[in-house]
């Protein structure tokens, strides 16, 4: 049990936006049954002329903690993780709300950017912790390529992320903020959605797109595409003519570019020490 005073919030933590209404409910809810689930924080010591000063910073819980805190109850119960690393603490943070479904899609794809650009991992490497696949992450990445108005939408669930995702394939502006205010007027369903841009794409092309022919590669040349894409944590294609080709570095948002970018710019230090295995 822990004093409710001591606790600051994780700057880490992906979620934004806390709901009054639903914190209200949340806090009679409490009031009623109590916290049924501990909260999880990180201890921190600092020393000080009196001593050890100890504080705690939140990994996960915030609305109980904040509901706790609209109740003025002393203290709240609490899980310590002995967690050191900026970056396990995003970890935790986005994996307890993940697996309790409560981030959003665009807090969830700011989250997978921050841990992609700011911590080095690969979509892969997330994929893997959060139990999704790579495409998943990839998908909801991309949403932050949509207009701010667009993403604060599907942020206060006005649309879905499969409703996003569509908007994503309408490469012109204007059709695509058409799109998205008849969305909001009359509540289109993915599939009428999907069928109302397909019937723009036959009015306004003018000619059929050939389609692209598989390019063959030879088993050494395969090996170290797949070995680019395991470092780079996305899809990579090698054309060969010859003895010369071109490499083609597929990436899914700005965020994700600037990612690829870094790792192939960065120079390799020699004998890096090796970093200790994350625990959850």
């Amino acid at each position: 049990m822990i004093e409710v005073d001591k606790i600051s919030p994780n700057p880490q933590q992906p979620r934004r936006d806390f709901d009054e209404t639903a914190l209200r409910e949340l806090a009679a809810s409490i009031r009623e049954f109590g916290i049924l689930q501990p909260i999880i924080v990180s201890k921190i010591e600092r020393e000080s002329d009196i001593g050890t000063e100890v504080s705690y910073q939140l990994i996960a819980g915030e609305r109980r903690w904040r509901a706790a805190q609209m109740l003025g109850l002393e203290r709240i119960p609490a899980i310590i993780r002995n967690v050191n690393l900026e970056r396990e603490r995003l970890e935790l943070a986005v994996i307890e709300n993940v697996q309790r479904a409560d981030l959003s899609p665009i807090e969830a794809a700011r989250a997978y950017a921050k841990l992609q650009d700011e911590f080095r991992l690969t979509q892969r490497e997330i994929a893997s912790r959060l139990g999704k696949s790579r495409e998943s992450i990839a998908n909801t990445i991309r949403l932050l390529s949509l207009p701010s108005n667009i993403q604060e939408a599907i942020g206060k669930g006005q649309l879905s992320e499969s409703q996003g995702r569509l908007l994503l394939t309408v490469d012109d502006l204007k059709q695509q903020q058409m799109f998205f205010e008849d969305l909001l007027r009359n509540n289109m369903s993915v599939r009428e959605l999907k069928s109302r841009i397909q019937t723009l794409r036959a009015q306004t092309s003018k000619e059929e797109l050939p389609i692209a022919q598989p390019v063959l590669v030879d088993v050494e040349t395969e090996l170290l595409q797949k070995e680019l894409e395991s470092a780079l944590g996305t899809k990579v294609r090698v054309e060969k003519s010859g003895e010369t080709g071109k490499l083609i570095i597929a990436f899914y948002s700005p965020e994700e570019l600037r990612g690829i970018v870094a790792k192939l710019t960065t120079t390799p230090v020699a004998n890096p020490p090796a970093e200790p295995p994350l625990s959850f």
